[in-house]
């Protein structure tokens, strides 16, 4: 049990760790490059090792000296692991891995823990079939068996996609497809930045991916990655957090090992802060916020791009005098948890009236109580109210060790909050 202590207006520095998101698309396609590969400021983290350990039993190399890591790609070439492959509760490990095991030529089962069962894997496989791919599933959720025996290439077509995942997970092995492959986006995709952030880390190791109009996707097949050094920026997820911290206690916080300019989506949540109140500023590595209190009144916000930001803004929401209400994020259901489930639970706990709708969650902002906080073995929910317990005595974090599935120094960054 984690209790949490109060600050009032702190003026301090953190660092964040490297990207999970970046972390994961390098570690997978710096696995199936030719040659070798340098990756810096890897986020070492539950999930990276569980992905580690994966990609080294289907043929790559790796070699980690504290958040570095040597990978010796695979050149496309996947070996027979001659086991199930277990990746916990990693679902961007199994959806990136199902595609990358259909190029070889053995059968492969990749699986994992209870939560990742009940995460669906049915839309990628579907597509999957039609670019010459033979798998077997329970219902499209784990485990997930894929019979290896090269991705034939073709179109395949995405419709309202709940993951933007399916669609990076086709991208990355695309290059070693037997022909083109071309993906057609209908409706609305959700994370569309998450598919910008595979791309450019496909095009640093050599790929290019060819965009007509607004939905459509093409990648040339019978090409490769080449290994290539590679500098993983700072997960702005994480960052939220600090950022949120500013904005309750009023303080100043600076994130360091954050590019102001990055690719990350989740960078947008800069400009909901600014709107609700907060000071934002730059500097060439850092990210800076200053609370200055909260803006009343009733408020919308579409969370489609960015959902891991959700319980950041749950969290202000439950601060600030108003309804805030925060829509196209149904998906968040199928996450670590019920996402939406758990943070109207929690919130509910510590006196603040907040409901679930069809497709997000309404908040009435009110005055917090203390609480014991259920984890529900989701880290984003326990860094998220960690926070308020900055502002609201009585606030403890039940199972915080969680926090070890993306940010295993969370605990230690926050204590310096307090410095």
């Amino acid at each position: 049990m984690k209790h949490i202590r109060q600050i009032h207006k702190p003026d301090v520095s953190v660092s964040m760790p490297g990207s999970k998101s970046y972390t994961q698309r390098a570690l997978v396609i710096s696995a199936l490059a030719q040659g070798r590969s340098l990756l810096r400021n890897v986020l070492i983290s539950e999930d990276t090792h569980y992905l580690i350990d994966a990609l080294r039993s289907l043929g790559a190399g790796m070699v980690m000296s504290r958040d570095d890591v040597i990978v010796t790609g695979m050149n496309g070439t996947i070996k027979d692991p001659e086991k199930a492959v277990y990746l916990g509760n990693n679902g961007t490990a199994l959806r990136f891995l199902t595609t990358l095991v259909s190029l070889g030529t053995a059968r492969i089962t990749l699986d994992g823990s209870d939560r990742l069962r009940e995460r669906p894997a049915g839309p990628l496989l579907e597509e999957l079939e039609k670019l010459g791919v033979v798998s077997h599933s329970i219902g499209g959720y784990p485990p997930v068996t894929v019979q290896g025996s090269g991705l034939r290439g073709g179109k395949v077509i995405f419709t309202d996609a709940e993951s933007s995942q399916y669609i990076s997970s086709i991208l990355i092995a695309a290059p070693y497809a037997q022909c083109d492959i071309e993906i057609e986006l209908r409706g609305m995709t959700a994370s569309m930045p998450y598919i910008d952030m595979t791309i450019d880390t496909m095009r640093h190791f050599g790929v290019e991916v060819e965009k007509r109009g607004h939905n459509t996707l093409r990648v040339a097949g019978r090409q490769g990655y080449l290994g290539r050094n590679y500098l993983i920026e700072g997960d702005m997820s994480s960052a939220s957090y600090f950022f949120v911290a500013a904005a309750l206690t009023g303080g100043t916080i600076r994130v360091f090992n954050i590019h102001p300019k990055t690719r990350q989506g989740d960078s947008a949540f800069l400009n909901i802060l600014e709107s609700l109140g907060s000071r934002v500023s730059n500097g060439e590595d850092f990210v800076e916020v200053t609370g200055a209190g909260l803006n009343a009144g009733d408020c919308e916000f579409d969370m489609l791009d960015m959902p891991d930001m959700v319980p950041s803004l749950a969290i202000l929401a439950a601060f600030r005098e108003g309804v805030t209400v925060i829509k196209n994020i149904s998906h968040l259901r199928l996450k670590e948890s019920n996402r939406l489930e758990a943070l109207v639970n929690e919130l509910n706990r510590i006196g603040i009236d907040a409901k679930e709708s069809a497709d997000g969650l309404i908040i009435r902002g009110g005055t917090p109580h203390g609480a014991e906080i259920k984890t529900y073995n989701d880290h984003r929910i326990a860094m998220s109210f960690a926070v308020a317990g900055l502002v609201v005595p009585g606030i403890a974090i039940r199972d915080e060790g969680c926090v070890k599935k993306s940010f295993p120094g969370f605990w230690d960054q926050f204590e310096r909050v307090y410095i």
